[in-house]
This record gives structure tokens, C-alpha cells and sequence, in this order.
């Protein structure tokens, strides 16, 4: 796929490129009600690579607040009671606005495996927020396989670019954060 070819020059070739299996993880998904039909693919590349599925619903039929299902995923992400959240809405949007107002979540919308990769290798990305409305089902089968198979890079710039977000969520300007700050 010729959109990985930046990335790999963006990160270098000795940085994790993603693509073993990890351990398995304990991983929510919640969806609001246009997230529900691509949900179902998302539970299924889950199973089918092993992990964990924890499933905070919407249980009741009909029009549902995204806000409400990315809190509590958010939520059970940051208090470790998850490894990580996969959240589907219209188009991810309203998704990661909600979620990444929980401390201590970095909350990616991914588009594509280039996204998923470089939200993981870069800013060790907590939530995956995904299109319901993604057509076909190899796009968000392909974009989940790479989120799950992906660690944090964990490079010196990339821990720095972390401790600038967190300053920005302490209410911090993280222009203060330098190259030398450890």
C-alpha cells in the first residue's frame, strides 16, 4: 500500500513497524447508533486475533449520545480497566472530541492503517475512533489489525511530544516542555 511508504520515512527504519501479534488485550468497544453497524466488524477482528472484547453497548435501540459511550469507555481505559477502546459514531469525530476530554486519554479518529500506526508509534494513542459509516469491511478490519498489532515507538521525541499533551491537559502551554526535560 503505497500511503506506508511517508511513515517509514517519517519514523526511520529501525522504529516498531507494527504487525506481530501482541499479547491480548482487554479492549472496549461502544458505538452510538450510526457506529452500530460497523461495530460488528470491529468485534469480529477482535475475536478473531484473540483479545479480550469488553462491550459497553449502547444496549437499547435507537437514537443514543455519543458522549455517553465514549465517557465510559474513556473512562475504563484511563482507570486500567481496559488496555485500550475502539469507539464508532457517524465519523469518529464527536467520539474522540468526548473521549479525549478524560484525563490521561489520547484518543485518535483514524482514517487509515497510516493513521493507526503513527497514533500508536507516536503518541502511544489509548482510543481508537473510527467511522461507522467506513464502507465495506477491509478498510476497518485492516485499521484495527494495525491498531492492536502496533506498540508505542517510544522514542525520545515521541515521549517528549507526550509530556507537552499532558501539560496541555494539566492546563499547562507546553512550550514550556523542552529537549532537555526528561
Amino acid at each position: 500500500m503505497h500511503r506506508l511508504a511517508p511513515l517509514e520515512l517519517m519514523l526511520g527504519s529501525d522504529e516498531k513497524q507494527g504487525g506481530e501479534r501482541r499479547p491480548n488485550l482487554r479492549v472496549v468497544i461502544s458505538h452510538d447508533h450510526r457506529g452500530q453497524k460497523g461495530s460488528e466488524c470491529v468485534k469480529t477482528t477482535i475475536a478473531q486475533l484473540g483479545h479480550e472484547r469488553i462491550d459497553f453497548g449502547p444496549e437499547e435501540e435507537g437514537v443514543v449520545d455519543c458522549p455517553d459511550f465514549a465517557y465510559a469507555a474513556a473512562t475504563a481505559v484511563a482507570q486500567k480497566k481496559a488496555d485500550t477502546a475502539i469507539l464508532l459514531c457517524t465519523t469518529g469525530v464527536g467520539m474522540s472530541m468526548s473521549a479525549n476530554k478524560v484525563k490521561g486519554i489520547r484518543a485518535a479518529r483514524c482514517c487509515d492503517e497510516l493513521d493507526a500506526r503513527a497514533a500508536r508509534l507516536q503518541f502511544d494513542a489509548n482510543v481508537l475512533c473510527l467511522s461507522g459509516e467506513m464502507l465495506g469491511k477491509n478498510l476497518p478490519r485492516r485499521v484495527v489489525e494495525t491498531w492492536l498489532s502496533t506498540d508505542f515507538g517510544d522514542q525520545e521525541r515521541s515521549e517528549r511530544l507526550i509530556r507537552k499533551i499532558k501539560a496541555i491537559e494539566q492546563g499547562h502551554d507546553p512550550r514550556q516542555i523542552s529537549r532537555a526535560d526528561g
